[in-house]
């Protein structure tokens, strides 16, 4: 569901900034409460708000239809201080992260968009998704779009990972596919974070390695497998300095 809210409050205003000088401004403003508690007020000259406070500490409003609203926000100490006049507008809106569209919510219909992850722009379902993630347009048989991630394989899966899991993927395809090169155990395919190759030995043994985003390469010539990354070929092991005494396979 949507729970983050944007306040907007207009009319003719007077701002009284106070911080380490004071200045004060009367005209017809809106002024814009975000989420995190950010202040901006705007009037009709370019897109420079006239007065701001960046992720106050406090922030609060009234609204009465005959005296106006006021505002007060408060960030160490700074303040910003908003009485209205006459008050033109006063509301709060649903608000989310805008981001680029990948589909439609099999939900709500609603419109699916990236950014930090993928979210319904209509219900607010979230969905969390690998930064080097590529949303693709086919869809799973739940309705949610597919993703392609490169975890040694391109995989792909449903966005939702109750549907389909890519850690389960991995761990189906490299599981016990590499040997330690400390003790001779198995690599297990393990979420610690992020997806790794942890020794079966552990505790006795801390061998792990973090699974890179990219295709499977051949082997290192330390004997771990290699990969083939955006930023080019590497081992397995991030530290590893014999990746040029093995060549890629073919």
């Amino acid at each position: 569901m949507l729970e983050d809210t944007i306040r907007v409050l207009a009319g003719d205003c007077t701002v009284i900034v106070d911080g380490t000088d004071r200045e004060e401004y009367r005209g017809r403003v809106t002024v814009i409460v975000k989420p995190d508690n950010t202040v901006l007020v705007h009037d009709v000259d370019g897109y420079q708000p006239v007065a701001w406070l960046t992720r106050a500490d406090s922030v609060s409003s009234t609204s009465d239809p005959t005296n106006g609203f006021t505002l007060s926000a408060h960030k160490g100490d700074q303040t910003v201080r908003i009485a209205a006049h006459e008050q033109d507008g006063f509301g709060q809106y649903p608000a989310s992260e805008a981001g680029t569209p990948v589909g439609d919510c099999p939900d709500c219909g609603g419109a699916l968009v990236r950014s930090s992850g993928v979210h319904c722009v209509g219900c607010g379902e979230r969905y969390g998704v690998p930064a080097d993630a590529t949303v693709r347009d086919d869809y799973c048989d739940c309705g949610l779009p597919r993703m392609r991630v490169e975890r040694g394989l391109a995989f792909h899966v449903c966005l939702d990972r109750n549907c389909e899991s890519l850690d389960e993927a991995v761990r189906n395809a490299f599981d016990r596919e590499w040997s330690c090169p400390d003790c001779d155990g198995d690599l297990r395919i393990l979420r610690r974070g992020g997806l790794l190759a942890g020794c079966e030995h552990y505790p006795d043994c801390d061998v792990g390695f973090v699974i890179p985003s990219g295709v499977f390469d051949g082997d290192c010539g330390c004997g771990l497998p290699a990969f083939e990354t955006p930023s080019g070929r590497r081992c397995l092991d991030a530290t590893c300095e014999r990746m040029l005494e093995a060549p890629p396979s073919d």
